[in-house]
């Protein structure tokens, strides 16, 4: 116990000294990439190639626009093989029904049923779909995809058309289904 006791005073010690020499090895670094020897800065343009999140009232939708007949044939080619045919779920899960099993002891929670904000399933379809290939969907095509998407759930007509002023106004059927946050914390939004 006593050579352990002593090994970790004397560890502490010279980490002390090490820390407290202001002339020390990592004297004169700017940031983690200098003491790394790796990275670079992120640059204005970096950071916006990632700032890509929509939010529930539409704001950062980029320009463009699609319609359920360009979603149909799409979702076919991209996203039937995990999610089926018609949204019903396969190895991925369902998009489409559960309207009505939330309250039930087997809710079915899809696109239709649970989400609360159509601006989030543009999200999500523009970040992580289809799942082979994340990201590669141009905003003509995310558009199209998520308003086919709404059509399987009956929230669209089959001749709709989605673009940044369209889709924020598309009232889900969950919309009021979840509670606030309660926090007092954190500032109450609109719903």
């Amino acid at each position: 116990m006593r050579v352990s006791l002593l090994g970790s005073l004397a560890c502490l010690v010279l980490t002390g000294a090490a820390l407290a020499d202001p002339g020390g090895p990592a004297a004169g670094l700017r940031g983690p990439s200098d003491r790394l020897g790796i990275g670079r800065a992120a640059t204005p343009e970096l950071l916006a190639a990632w700032d890509i999140d929509i939010r529930a009232d539409g704001q950062g939708l980029p320009p463009g626009h699609g319609s359920v007949r360009d979603g149909a044939a799409l979702f076919e080619a991209r996203c039937a093989a995990c999610h089926g045919a018609k949204g019903e779920g396969g190895s991925a899960d369902a998009l489409a029904g559960g309207q009505g099993s939330l309250a039930t002891p087997k809710p079915v929670r899809t696109v239709g049923s649970y989400w609360p904000y159509a601006t989030t399933l543009f999200d999500y379809i523009r970040r992580a779909m289809p799942f082979d290939a994340p990201q590669t969907l141009s905003a003509d095509e995310t558009y199209a995809l998520s308003a086919y998407v709404l059509h399987l759930n009956g929230l669209l007509p089959q001749d709709a058309v989605l673009d940044a002023g369209a889709l924020p106004a598309v009232v889900m059927p969950n919309r009021h289904g979840f509670t606030g946050d309660a926090r007092p914390d954190i500032p109450v939004t609109a719903r």
